[in-house]
């Protein structure tokens, strides 16, 4: 049995006033090179092609349905236009902003999930700008999660990786003060994160038996106790569990010595109990290409591992290369999902 033809991959536009634009016209540029899979940008056309004017870039710009963007992305950036009007400047964010960014997202979703595009990828967001809006979610993830449970009545927990070529990892705990991690930190936490990551390492990315590393929270991953007792009562417990689900995993280990070529070889992804434990290596590693990937949707999302960067937008500075590992990452990903299952 053949496989059918790739559907494109749904970008969003982001924050119009960030470099989302910058990073997504920067991207269609560099598609031969880069070799990425066809891409359709949900936006306001009259602004993309405004943004393309101020950076002094020459690119096409042609209104596609879903279905026609695969078609047009070798000669054209494809883009699925949305009814809100994006008014924003680079660098300064108005009222139309979120709604923009909102219907952007909301379009993807249910572009996804009518089969019409085969996986998102998400510009950054200003969830200051939202809020400003009314928008009630933590953040673009558990919007996400909302749009699954409102279009599909799939009740779902996301899971943050970030992910690059040498290194995956994951914070149990993310955008919370580190004053309340251990109070939010527990065993049924960890084991419900790392039963996901092992199922989509498995599904979405090939690897047939994932190891997992496990940090403690403490220096020295507690030293047996002297340094605090989580790795005992909450880290281990929850390795167990893991282990006893049939799971290739250890720790809880130091998260000082954890990151180092030799010890990243020995594992697949590292579940580390806050955001800094997680977020500061990678970013040391591949701080221009790095993807942050959601886990536990019912459909493929990365996004680039960066923000709204105002302070660029419009300028001609912003480097798509997040983006572009994002995209390519989706299409793997998006691929992966549609393979005929092999005969038994």
């Amino acid at each position: 049995m053949l496989a059918q033809p790739q559907r494109p991959l749904a970008l969003t536009i982001g924050e119009p006033a960030g470099i989302g634009s910058d990073i997504t016209l920067a991207a269609w540029q560099q598609r031969t090179e880069t070799n990425l899979s066809a891409f359709y940008v949900i936006a306001d056309p009259d602004h993309l092609a405004a943004r393309a004017t101020q950076l002094g870039l020459t690119i096409p710009i042609q209104i596609v349905t879903p279905e026609q963007a695969s078609t047009a992305f070798h000669t054209a950036l494809p883009v699925v236009p949305i009814e809100e009007r994006a008014t924003a400047q680079p660098g300064h964010p108005d009222d139309s902003s979120a709604d923009v960014a909102i219907a952007s997202i909301r379009r993807a979703v249910r572009d996804v999930i009518d089969r019409r595009a085969s996986a998102i990828v998400t510009n950054p967001i200003s969830k200051v700008v939202l809020y400003r809006r009314g928008f009630t979610d933590p953040g673009h993830t558990e919007y996400l999660a909302r749009l699954a449970h409102e279009m599909l009545g799939v009740d779902a927990m996301p899971v943050m990786m970030l992910w690059c070529k040498t290194l995956a990892v994951i914070p149990v705990t993310i955008h919370v003060p580190l004053s309340t991690v251990p109070q939010l930190l527990n065993t049924e936490l960890i084991v419900k994160t790392g039963r996901i990551v092992v199922r989509e390492l498995t599904e979405r990315f090939g690897i047939r038996t994932p190891r997992l590393a496990v940090t403690g929270l403490n220096p020295h991953a507690g030293e047996n106790g002297t340094i605090g007792d989580e790795e005992a009562t909450i880290i281990r417990p929850a390795i167990e569990q893991l282990g006893a689900l049939g799971i290739a995993v250890r720790g809880p280990l130091p998260a000082d010595t954890l990151f180092h070529p030799a010890a990243r070889r020995s594992y697949d992804a590292a579940l580390c109990m806050y955001h800094d434990q997680a977020l500061i290596p990678i970013k040391t590693i591949a701080f221009d290409d790095a993807v942050n990937v959601t886990l536990g949707l019912p459909f493929v999302r990365t996004s680039p591992d960066h923000g709204t960067a105002f302070d660029i937008a419009g300028k001609g500075g912003a480097n798509p290369a997040s983006l572009i590992a994002s995209l390519r990452l989706a299409a793997r990903m998006a691929e992966r999902e549609r393979a005929p299952a092999p005969a038994p």
